[in-house]
């Protein structure tokens, strides 16, 4: 090594190489004697399972319709006729049972029951309850797979949100589409593994980007926004004067300075950079092509509505997930806000069902009549769920909710989970649960089987430790598969 290079070579240089000393072999070895990468660990018994499954998938893609800001499960899906009885009067404490309130309601010294003033119907085969708000939705119920006893740990948004998304409330950890292009691989050349889309013009809790970041994992696994416009992924397009032939020059010179780099240093953030380059170098023709919907037919934008011929919006999202599905892009995460109703509920829930009612539906229809919703997933739901008592004054017109993590309700539907499904259940005052509850670590650990994902195998060591999704918990909900 030249001087210069000494000059610069750091203490974090210096214990990475020498971590790979032979004690460090040696012990890798024990512990591991399929391979000495951590990065390619696929179990700490298992094999390596990086870009194939652990066993044959039911679902190869995942449309995740994230909804943020926690929509009222007690004003959509979660019908409790006793609210509306005792409207007005006290929560009993022997339901509340002490249960932690947030910043927002804890000084309240009433916590009045408000009954849901939307009508609820049985709809479908089983009988499932859905509000008046959401008449698209309960069209296709028989296509639905109900679980009204999700749970989380987390009281405020941002930890939530972080939660279900990452399994950790802390930020830092990759996001579940990262961990299943990391585990899976792709299916298309051309796109990213895990693209996301965020409805444009929306306000309400704040979306980070590491809520669909890599974390840990290489960063060619951190999901990439397509935004609505002339310049989808930022940076993308050439400048002035440079051709797609200088360009495609430039990175087969960059590639072999990167590999002389590699074969220095064995840093796997090296391969990561040029795999993104070239990633990058596709999607200048892929993705101008998969975000123009002007072919798609009249009958398309109507089944969808009429927000879905403006870019950006969910409408127009959701359609633009079914692209992506047909382009085989394995994970598309659809972040909508403005669910937060700690006041004014009742016109804040018309106005967000509105927006997304019909293109949810619409897209679920579109899947199956496109033979795309039998190795499709489509998941709808927030971060956690609403109180049954009224955060602020109850009026017969009004009222408000704060935040409940001991019960809220998702929705599924597509391939691997028993259709016409309604899972779980809580008491009559929609307080807590009483049947089959379902934690969020139980969730992801439901999601990763279906694509084919052992999540006590699909590990990635870190800073000393193995990491996973679900962390040191988590059962696969077996009653909803089909």
């Amino acid at each position: 090594m030249c001087d210069q290079e000494n000059k610069n070579y750091s203490r974090r240089d210096f214990l990475t190489k020498t971590s790979l000393g032979l004690g460090a072999v040696a012990l890798s070895s024990l512990m591991n004697p399929l391979g000495l990468n951590a990065s390619t660990l696929g179990g700490l018994n298992g094999y390596p399972t990086i870009g194939k499954p652990h066993f044959p998938p039911k679902v190869k893609r995942v449309i995740y319709l994230f909804q943020s800001g926690a929509p009222s499960q007690l004003d959509l899906f979660d019908y409790k006729p006793l609210l509306t009885k005792l409207n007005g009067q006290e929560l009993p404490e022997s339901i509340r049972k002490g249960q932690r309130l947030t910043g927002m309601t804890a000084g309240q010294t009433s916590f009045p029951l408000a009954g849901s003033i939307f009508k609820f119907n049985q709809r479908g085969k089983n009988g499932a309850w859905v509000s008046e708000l959401m008449p698209y939705t309960a069209e296709i119920t028989d296509e639905l797979c109900f679980i009204k006893s999700m749970q989380t740990d987390a009281i405020n948004h941002d930890p939530a949100a972080t939660f279900i998304q990452t399994g950790s409330q802390f930020p830092g950890r990759p996001s579940i589409g990262s961990w299943v292009s990391y585990g899976l691989g792709s299916d298309n050349e051309n796109l990213p593994n895990f693209v996301v889309l965020v409805t444009k013009d929306k306000f309400g809790q704040p979306l980070y980007s590491r809520l669909w970041g890599n974390g840990f994992l290489p960063s060619e696994h951190q999901g990439i926004p397509f935004r609505p416009g002339k310049d989808p992924v930022l940076f993308l397009q050439n400048p002035p004067g440079v051709t797609p032939e200088i360009r495609k020059d430039q990175l087969d010179q960059l590639e072999q300075l990167q590999n002389l780099q590699y074969n220095e240093y064995g840093d796997p953030e090296i391969k990561a950079r040029i795999s993104q380059y070239e990633m990058a170098f596709k999607m200048q023709t892929s993705v101008p092509e998969i975000m123009n919907t002007e072919g798609e037919p009249e009958y398309i934008y109507d089944m969808y509505g009429p927000d879905s011929k403006k870019p950006g919006t969910y409408a127009a999202n959701c359609l633009l997930a079914r692209r992506l599905v047909e382009k085989d892009v394995k994970f598309i995460q659809l972040y909508h806000q403005g669910w937060d109703a700690h006041g004014g509920l009742p016109e804040l829930m018309k106005r967000q069902c509105k927006e997304t009612d019909q293109p949810t539906a619409a897209l679920i229809k579109d899947l199956k009549q496109r033979g795309l919703l039998e190795d499709t997933l489509v998941i709808w739901g927030g971060e956690f769920g609403r109180t049954n008592y009224s955060q602020g004054a109850l009026t017969p017109v009004d009222y408000g909710r704060d935040h409940h993590p001991k019960c809220f309700t998702i929705f599924m539907a597509g391939a691997g989970v028993k259709k016409g499904m309604v899972y779980g259940g809580t008491d009559e005052f929609g307080y807590n649960i009483i049947e089959n509850p379902v934690h969020v670590h139980d969730f992801q650990a439901t999601l990763m089987h279906l694509m084919g994902i052992d999540h006590e195998r699909l590990i990635y060591k870190y800073q000393g430790r193995r990491f996973r999704l679900t962390d040191v918990s988590g059962n696969v909900v077996k009653d909803i598969l089909s």
